[in-house]
């Protein structure tokens, strides 16, 4: 029999990613505030999936416990932390100016006992920080720690909307970000302009990726163009196809002239033609 955990998914970030807590024997709500022990220390998150036997198998490294349901003193705790972390964010800007250091801050967030100030920043390439984290340490007693992170994780952190209208995917519900790569645009047919297909971060659209198993499946079965195929109306020549709706054009000579038709590629793979003016002979060729 397998064996399964008891968990309840938290989000540290509206829109971050979810990790899984042991509840012990709370029943936190949705979206309800809970203090949880992480490697980071003691933090507030949100509750967003609630109590759900899963095998334990899919529970990466240690799962640890939800401490307590969050109080208003914890509300009002971690509302004043994003506003010290704001505070933070302006000195840390003068402190970088100082020291004629090249990269851009992003954001900083302290932990919830305040044991660890964080700065996220971008920068083209490595940073020797070490002077300026002593300043820090200096100002704002507590343990500083900065970490550079990429233009994607830029954009899930600011947020900002995309060529479509809408928010960012990345600010608005992934968690993780899947790799996406130019081929994914070749073989949906998309114009290879980089201001086309590429999102604010500067990077290849999160979205290329969705309907690419539904491309996948489908070219496997299309036919190239130029390829000789048999359709119920004759046999003829691949024009032209439109992999999202697996479908072909194909030209036929007749008697009468030239006519086009629209098929199915399933149909030319699986269901060939036994009629009138078919001419099968054994497996599709190249036309000349």
């Amino acid at each position: 029999m397998t064996e399964t955990r008891d968990v309840v998914g938290v989000r540290f970030k509206r829109r971050g990613k979810i990790y899984y807590f042991d509840p012990k024997d709370a029943e936190p709500a949705l979206d309800g505030g809970v203090i949880v022990e992480t490697s980071r220390g003691v933090e507030y998150g949100y509750v967003a999936m609630e109590r759900k036997a899963i095998e334990a198998e899919d529970v990466v490294g240690e799962l640890k416990p939800i401490l307590r349901m969050a109080t208003e003193d914890d509300d009002r705790r971690h509302l004043s932390n994003r506003n010290l972390a704001r505070e933070a964010m302006v000195v840390c800007e003068e402190k970088i100016k100082e020291h004629g250091l090249k990269m851009r801050l992003i954001s900083a967030e302290y932990t919830f006992d305040n044991s660890k100030l964080l700065f996220y920043f971008t920068a083209d390439g490595r940073v020797d920080f070490r002077r300026l984290v002593r300043d820090l340490a200096a100002i704002f007693r507590t343990r500083i720690e900065l970490r550079q992170i990429g233009v994607r994780d830029e954009a899930k952190l600011l947020g900002g909307i995309g060529i479509c209208g809408r928010e960012c995917c990345c600010a608005s519900f992934l968690g993780d970000f899947s790799p996406v790569s130019i081929n994914m645009a070749k073989d949906q047919g998309l114009s290879l302009n980089p201001d086309a297909i590429s999102g604010v971060c500067g990077r290849l659209l999160c979205c290329l990726r969705y309907e690419q198993p539904g491309y996948e499946t489908n070219l496997k079965i299309m036919p190239r163009v130029g390829r000789v195929v048999y359709t119920a109306e004759g046999k003829g020549v691949v024009v032209s196809t439109n992999t999202l709706q697996a479908l072909v054009k194909v030209k036929i000579e007749t008697d009468d002239g030239v006519e086009f038709v629209v098929v199915s590629a399933e149909d030319l793979a699986r269901k060939p033609c036994r009629g009138k003016g078919c001419a099968h002979e054994g497996d599709m060729e190249e036309a000349e």
